[in-house]
């Protein structure tokens, strides 16, 4: 048996119970995002269900969009970190419908958003949100909302360039999808 495996009924799967899933969620909350490193898996809101099924842990997530290029390597994050905590061949399984929106995100994960910098997404994935012409971004870094677009697209393709014009700091807006 090679080091790290447990036993030949564990690699089989074995039943679980409601405290592997509370344990399994504690560690998904240590999972960061690599592209912005203060919010987890679980703040971003992509971690879509926690189950045990076939005497394995299986996670459901849905990237924040189909092309974002860090979504293998999220998927090895959680598979990673699943199994350091001695879970035996976690499942990761990608689910795209229902499609990821910024709604998802959750109050702790836009607070951390706006500590780093990065102005969370304002209003809603709604048709009416999207449609709108005038978007009040807040300055994460003065609280001001005498702010412009400087580009559609920041750093990465889900956030947009913004500069205060007050503080007079550029800075990211994750976008509302």
């Amino acid at each position: 048996m090679p080091a790290g495996e447990l036993i030949t009924t564990d690699q089989r799967g074995r039943s679980g119970d409601d405290q592997d899933i509370q344990r399994a969620f504690q560690i998904l909350h240590e999972v960061m995002d690599p592209e912005v490193p203060v919010v987890s898996v679980m703040d971003l809101g992509i971690v879509r269900a926690v189950r045990w099924l076939d005497g394995h842990i299986h996670v459901t997530v849905t990237p924040t969009y189909s092309g974002c290029p860090a979504t293998e390597y999220i998927e090895s994050s959680i598979y990673d970190a699943l199994q350091e905590a001695g879970f035996a061949k976690p499942k990761v399984i990608q689910s795209l419908d229902p499609a990821w929106t910024t709604d998802w995100i959750t109050e702790q994960g836009r607070e951390r958003l706006k500590a780093y910098g990065i102005a969370p997404p304002v209003g809603s994935s709604s048709k009416r949100s999207l449609l709108s012409t005038v978007t009040l971004v807040e300055c994460p870094n003065c609280g001001s909302q005498d702010t412009e677009q400087l580009s559609e697209f920041g750093s990465t393709a889900c956030k947009a360039l913004y500069r205060c014009k007050s503080c007079l700091e550029p800075f990211d807006y994750f976008k509302c999808i």
